[in-house]
């Protein structure tokens, strides 16, 4: 899958679509992390495809807690 930031994917949107519409499966990132995929719309996927799309989003790493202030202050480190 190619990736691109979304700036430069406003910029070249026609041509991402067509590149879409021939079967590329094109990512567009905001902040460096997947936000969006461009697909054709006569993509057919199976089952699989998204047993196998769930179970790549369901391994990705979960984000951390944030700490709250009040836990901060309790333990010192503000």
């Amino acid at each position: 899958m190619h990736k691109i930031e979304v700036l430069e994917a406003k910029k070249r949107l026609s041509e991402l679509v067509e590149r879409a519409n021939r079967g590329e499966q094109i990512g567009i990132t905001r902040r460096g992390k997947l936000a969006a995929v461009i697909i054709s719309a006569r993509a057919e996927l199976t089952p699989q495809d998204t047993f196998d799309d769930i179970e790549r989003i369901r391994k990705r790493p979960r984000r951390t807690k944030t700490p709250n202030i009040k836990g901060l202050i309790e333990k010192g480190r503000l």
